[in-house]
This record gives C-alpha cells, sequence and structure tokens, in this order.
C-alpha cells in the first residue's frame, strides 16, 4: 500500500526551506491572515466576521476549544481563527458546471488543498449507483435516497453515523436521537481518533474525561507543564493565557520531540511590544524528548518525589488530600521504587539532569498544571501515560483548587460538547436511562462501533450505509488505502458538508453531498433566528450566532437536516417532534435541559452572557465520581517503543495553515517551509547515520506487526531539530502509514504518533505543469 503526492498545479514544485522560526504571531500573525480574509471574504464582510468571533453575542470559533476570557477584546481571534472564518465566509461557490468538468474518479487525484480551494456547495448532489459523476438533486429527494436505503438495511447496525466536531449541542442532541430511534449506537466522531485516551484514563482515575481547571486558573498557577502541542499553531490564543500567567509569575515548562516557536517566544499582536519589540519568552524549561517517551519522564518525576518526601517526611506529599480522597498510594509507591533509571533515559532521550530540574520545579510549585493533546493521546500507551499524569498530580493535591489540575486541550471547537449531548458509540446507562424517560421509546443497549470499526465494518460489507454530519472521515482515519477502499465498498454514503474534501471523492456505489451552513451565518427558521451552542475545553457551555447572510438559500442548517433525515426515515407520525426541532431550536435544549446531566434549565442558562459552566466534582469539590468515589493512584508498566538499528519513529503532525483535515495554504511558517507539504522532518545527526542528506527525497516504509508494506513516497528531506531517532510528517499526508489496527490500548485511538519507519532514497518527483 503506498501513497504518493497528487500530480496536480498545486504540488510542491516551488517548494522552498528557511531556518525555523523562534518566535510566533507579531506582526506577520496580521499579514497572513487579514489579507486572506479580505481577499475571500472583502472588507465590510471580514469587518463584520471577525469583531464578531468569540465575543459574548456573536459566534465561535470553528477551528479550536479554547476558552474565552472572562473579559473580552475587541479582537478577540488569532491568525488561524481568521483563516478558518475565510476558509468557510469566503464568497466563492461551486458552481454547477464543476460537478460535469469533474468526475469523481478525477477528485480523488487531487489533494485536500486544491478541493477546499473550489469553494461553498451550496446545492445537494448526487451520485447515482455506476455513475462517475455527481449531479444536482432536490432536498425531498435526497432525504427519499437515505431513507429508501436505511430501511432497507436487515439491521440497523448496518449502518453508522459519524460527526465531527464542528456540530453544535443542539445538531449533536438531535443527530446522537435520530441513530438511537432509528435503533443503533454506532454513533462514531472525531474524539474517537484524538482525545479518547484522555477520556478513559481521567474517567477512570478521577471520574471525569475533562479539563479539571478553568481560563483563570492559568495566571493563578505556579508551574505549566505543557506537553505534546503545539499551540502557536493549533490553538493559538492559549498563547496569551500563558503570557498572562507569566506575567503573574508562573514557570512554564515545554515537553515535546520538536521545537515549536509558540513555546520559545510569543509576539503578542495586541501589545506594542508583541508589534515591535522582543516579545515574551514563554518556556523556562525545554525537554525534547523522544516520541512515546512521556510515561517514563511523568513515573521519573513520580519517583523523585517519593525520594524528596523520604528525605523530608510529611513535608512533599499532601497526605491529607491523598487520605481523605485518594486510593492505590501504597501500590503506587512501591511500583516507583522498582523504577529502572536506565530505561527511563533510553526511552525520553533525556539527561537525568534535565529531569530533576523538572522535579525541583514541581516540588518547589505549590499549584500546578499539566496539560496535554494529540502528542500524547495518539501511542499504544497513551492511556497509562495520561494515567501517570494524573498520579504525579495527585500526589501533591494538584486538583480541586486554583491554578492547578490536568487539562487536556481540545482541537475541534465543539468536539466536547457533542461527547456530552450524547456522541458516542458506548453512552453509559444512565444517559440511554433518560432519553427513555424523555421521549418514550427504549433506546438501544448494545455498545456502537467507533471510527476505527466503521472503517473495518465497511471494508468487511457489515455496514453498508455511512452518513457523515461534517468531518472528513477519509481524510482524518489512519491507514489511508484501507479506509479509501472502504468507503467504497458501502452501498450508500452521505456527507454534510461546507465544502469538498477526499471524503467526497472516495464514496459508496451511491452517494449523496448535502450543503450545510457555517457556524458564521444567520439561521433563520420558521419559528424566527436561531442560535446554538458550543462546550469549550474548560466545559464553559455559551451561545453562538451567526452574523452574515448564508452562502445561498439552497443550504440548509445541521438541525434542519437532520430533522428533516428523520423524518423522511422515521415517518411523519414518529412520537418525537422532529419537525418542531427545526422551527424552534428552544425545544430541542428544553429535551436537553431534561436529558443531560448538568445542563437542567439549558434555555435560561445559555441566554447568560458568558453562558455556564457545567458541573465538574473534582473540579469542584474534590469529589471523584470513579468506582470507589475516591482518586485512583493507579500501577502501569513501562513499556518503551523498540525501534531497530536503521530506523525511525515518525510522528504525524499539522502544518500552521491548516485546521485538522482543511489546509489553508501549502505554507508553515513557523518550521519554515513554504509552498510544499510532502517533507520529511529528520534530525541532521540521524540523517549523517543514515547516509542522507538535506534535500534529498526518501520513500518512508513504515514496519508494522500486519507485515504490509506501507509507503508514502517521494518525500523531500528537511534536516530539522527534532528529537534524535525521531521524524515527523505531515498529517493527513502521512495517515497512510498507520496500521488500522495499530491503535491505543483501551481506547482504541490511532498510533499516529509512534510508527516505526525506514527510509530509501527516492528519485525527486516530476511535477505535472500547471
Amino acid at each position: 500500500m503506498s501513497s504518493k503526492p497528487p500530480v496536480t498545479n498545486d504540488s510542491d514544485v516551488d517548494l522552498r526551506v528557511s531556518k525555523p522560526k523562534k518566535w510566533a504571531a507579531g506582526l506577520p500573525g496580521l499579514q497572513e491572515s487579514i489579507p486572506q480574509a479580505v481577499a475571500a471574504m472583502g472588507v465590510g464582510r471580514t469587518l463584520k466576521t471577525l469583531l464578531a468571533m468569540n465575543q459574548k453575542d456573536g459566534f465561535d470559533c470553528m477551528s479550536c476549544a479554547w476558552p474565552d476570557p472572562p473579559d473580552r477584546k475587541t479582537a478577540e481571534f488569532c491568525e488561524n481563527g481568521a483563516k478558518a472564518v475565510a476558509w468557510e465566509a469566503g464568497l466563492l461557490k461551486v458552481p454547477r458546471e464543476f460537478w460535469a468538468q469533474n468526475t469523481v474518479s478525477s477528485l480523488r487525484e487531487r489533494s485536500e488543498y486544491w478541493l477546499g480551494q473550489q469553494g461553498r456547495l451550496v446545492e445537494p448532489m448526487y451520485k447515482p449507483a455506476g455513475a462517475d459523476h455527481y449531479q444536482p438533486i432536490s432536498w425531498d429527494n435526497a432525504f427519499g435516497i437515505v431513507a429508501r436505503e436505511l430501511n432497507a438495511l436487515d439491521s440497523p447496525n448496518q449502518a453508522t453515523f459519524y460527526t465531527s466536531g464542528r456540530t453544535s449541542n443542539e445538531a449533536a442532541f438531535e443527530y446522537q436521537l435520530f441513530a438511537r430511534a432509528f435503533g443503533t449506537n454506532n454513533l462514531p466522531d472525531c474524539s474517537n481518533m484524538c482525545h479518547e485516551s484522555t477520556g478513559l484514563a481521567m474517567g477512570e482515575t478521577i471520574g471525569v474525561g475533562k479539563s479539571a481547571i478553568s481560563y483563570t486558573d492559568f495566571a493563578k498557577s505556579d508551574l505549566i507543564i505543557i506537553m505534546g502541542q503545539n499551540p502557536g499553531t493549533c490553538h493559538p490564543r492559549m498563547l496569551t493565557a500563558l503570557e498572562e500567567a507569566k506575567d503573574a509569575g508562573a514557570s512554564i515548562v515545554a515537553i515535546n520531540p520538536l521545537p515549536e516557536a509558540g513555546l520559545i517566544n510569543f509576539k503578542n499582536p495586541q501589545r506594542p511590544r508583541g508589534l515591535v519589540g522582543k516579545g515574551t519568552d514563554l518556556a523556562d524549561q525545554f525537554l525534547q524528548i523522544r516520541l512515546a517517551g512521556d510515561m517514563a519522564l511523568m513515573q521519573a518525576v513520580s519517583q523523585r518525589v517519593f525520594a524528596a518526601e523520604a528525605k523530608a517526611p510529611g513535608a512533599v506529599l499532601d497526605h491529607t488530600f491523598l487520605r481523605e480522597h485518594c486510593q492505590g498510594l501504597a501500590e503506587f509507591q512501591a511500583h516507583m521504587e522498582n523504577l529502572d533509571e536506565t530505561e527511563v533515559l533510553a526511552a525520553t532521550g533525556l539527561r537525568a539532569a534535565e529531569i530533576d530540574e523538572l522535579a525541583d520545579r514541581y516540588l518547589k510549585a505549590d499549584k500546578v498544571i499539566i496539560t496535554w493533546a494529540m502528542g500524547l493521546t495518539q501511542h499504544k500507551k497513551a492511556v497509562p501515560t495520561i494515567k501517570e499524569i494524573i498520579n504525579l498530580l495527585l500526589l501533591r493535591g494538584n486538583i480541586g483548587k486554583p491554578g492547578a489540575g490536568p487539562s487536556p486541550i481540545r482541537g475541534h471547537s465543539n468536539v466536547q460538547g457533542d461527547r456530552t449531548m450524547g456522541i458516542w458509540e458506548q453512552m453509559p446507562p444512565a444517559f440511554l436511562d433518560a432519553l427513555e424517560k424523555e421521549f418514550g421509546f427504549n433506546p438501544p443497549r448494545e455498545p456502537g462501533i467507533d471510527a476505527v470499526q466503521s472503517i473495518r465494518a465497511m471494508r468487511d460489507g457489515q455496514v453498508k450505509v455511512l452518513f457523515a454530519v461534517g468531518g472528513n472521515l477519509v481524510g482524518a482515519i489512519s491507514d489511508t488505502a484501507v479506509a479509501e477502499a472502504a468507503m467504497q465498498k458501502v452501498t450508500l454514503s452521505v456527507q454534510v458538508s461546507t465544502k469538498l474534501n477526499r471524503s467526497h471523492a472516495f464514496v459508496g456505489d451511491q452517494a449523496l453531498i448535502l450543503p450545510t451552513m457555517g457556524r458564521t451565518e444567520i439561521d433563520r427558521q420558521a419559528g424566527g433566528e436561531q442560535f446554538v451552542t458550543v462546550e469549550d475545553t474548560v466545559c464553559a457551555v455559551h451561545a453562538s450566532h451567526g452574523k452574515i447572510e448564508p452562502i445561498s438559500e439552497t443550504v440548509l442548517s445541521e438541525v434542519a437536516i437532520v430533522s428533516r433525515l428523520a423524518r423522511a426515515v422515521l415517518g411523519e407520525n414518529h412520537p418525537v417532534n422532529w419537525a418542531g426541532f427545526e422551527a424552534n431550536y428552544d425545544t430541542i435544549r428544553e429535551h436537553i435541559g431534561h436529558v443531560v446531566k448538568g445542563c437542567e434549565d439549558y434555555n435560561e442558562k445559555v441566554r447568560r452572557p458568558a453562558g455556564f459552566v457545567l458541573p465538574h466534582p473534582p473540579r469542584d469539590s474534590r469529589t471523584f465520581p470513579t468506582a470507589t468515589g475516591k482518586a485512583m493512584l493507579t500501577v502501569n508498566e513501562l513499556e518503551t517503543v523498540q525501534v531497530p538499528a536503521g530506523r525511525l519513529l515518525l510522528q504525524t503532525m499539522r502544518s500552521h495553515d491548516q485546521f485538522n483535515t482543511t489546509v489553508y495554504s501549502l505554507n508553515d511558517r513557523y518550521r519554515g517551509v513554504k509552498k510544499g507539504r510532502h517533507v520529511l522532518f529528520v534530525n541532521p545527526a540521524d540523517l549523517a547515520d543514515l547516509g542522507l542528506a538535506d534535500g534529498a527525497y526518501v520513500d518512508v516504509h513504515s514496519e508494522s506487526a500486519d507485515g504490509v508494506d506501507r509507503v508514502l513516497r517521494q518525500q523531500r528531506i528537511i534536516g530539522y531539530p527534532t528529537a534524535r531517532g525521531c521524524v515527523a510528517a505531515y498529517f493527513p499526508e502521512a495517515n497512510v502509514l498507520v496500521a488500522l489496527d495499530a491503535t491505543a490500548e483501551g481506547s482504541n485511538t490511532p498510533v499516529s504518533k509512534s510508527v516505526v519507519v525506514r527510509l530509501e532514497r527516492a528519485e525527486a518527483p516530476v511535477f505535472a505543469a500547471s
């Protein structure tokens, strides 16, 4: 199985490489984003959208889940947020002639970037069985086709209903309700591929799989440890919170295989010194850890905490907190006594003195926050790694007090809200009981299938219909070749989308594209102008109001699409008032208030200027809803990734001009890459060992347990200061290297951050003429 760069006029023919940057944002952030927004939307539309973005009466940014500060600035957006708005709210539309000029087969040869640049989708499109072209279709006929195929299935479990994190709480609640009324819990979502490991680890240890801090806790913290994430690209507004924390006296430690500009120095474009001065140095210590070494590092720091307690009994551990709120201390301490320092140093690639320094910082800090993202969640041992973070925090009572706690950072705007609303293939019985009580039908109790399992089921002929609200499952999931082939085996695939992506090219025998409104757009229904709600990464729920006219009168909101889908499939006499949901979203919110724990009086709470914060017992009262009623210190066996001689360990990652699989441009400014994406970041010392040179081309072969030769072809080498033995390539292009069955233990998340690869010399690509 192999993948080579699409040979089109948007390839890397003009690729240029320069030195990586050592600071983020500043004037270049404005120079990159504002002209791009004006070019796509015009001056008036740009001002109207950007000034409403993340405001209390505006719309929520669709590009990340970073929380809003209590006091909003006039410009409460970042560079990548502005690019996301320009991408969604641009005036360019996909014209009808596009579909006649481009076959489905030809779209498979196009890149994600090219597809996204074609404009907004504005009318429903249908690819009949055996055809190679999409053609226009009416909304009623489109829903009729979906109803026909779903109702012809032998079992509801032959359908799977995927969801993207951009979906609002109202649409998500309605969507999961429809799937369960239809008879299945097959509700995979993008969280299966990102923070599923977090939810499992935190759920088992503290009882809640969400961040245990608030926005204001950053400025109250003594120490902030940032692991496996790149805030300067993935959630740039976090840099402002980190700058505020530094101003308040906090220390910051960055732990990552690559040095990232945003954690070195931040030039805040809303401060004079950020535009013309030096900016703010952020990380006080940078630990350049090997991929998959984080678990060993956390255990080594915990071991040092126990050693400090042995030297000063009663003065290091928070014995009161541990006695009153925790379980498993003795077993954990005994396990740490046997930790092998030699194994730790090999796994982390760090020096003992560097780990000593981190431990010393931790011991001197009274209030500690540890944050992480997918750099930790996409490993085989992701779940125990996150459990080790919890272990370390519990030892000194760093949870349930101001300025302290675990904080996973979600990367998609409402991915956390979707899960709260019931988008999960294994929702707990209490939620299903509440649905039954509220709506009068018995939801299925058998667990459904997740994203990886859905691809496997499509491949094996067990799932015959895929319905996806948002997202780009083909682009986002691992094992690209398998995913593309699996999608083409279903009877019908349906994509609810704003723009084209590769999930519109790799489709079932029949395929539908249903165009939907963006979050920036005014949503008018029979009951008047509507708003939706979202949940951010710190459990804050608030309203989002569209501010501009829809791109076309023919697009429907996600709520309207799901409502009409349900009526077509389940019939107009179904006991759920689907038409009422579409007419007035307050109707949906009233049901949310009755079903979802913590959302009582939902309609009233979300109308407050800043919304409300969902209850979080560990954060709010040091109450832990685990199986034992206490926070659990756990014993986790250290297992390191063995990399044979001549091989390297690969991670996938985003470029700076990218949001998930959406590519805004072919540039990665902070890493010094311009006009190209088919590159491989390799440490110069590793290149020397392998006899390779900067600028050479290689084929990247992954070496997985199933023995399949997965290849990413013709990647241009960039000598880069990544950790020794580790390489990086862009997501989603490098997904082809990740075996479908290579997943994290427990969470089933693809292990896209620890793939053993070998590099073989290759010829430079020959590019087609423009």
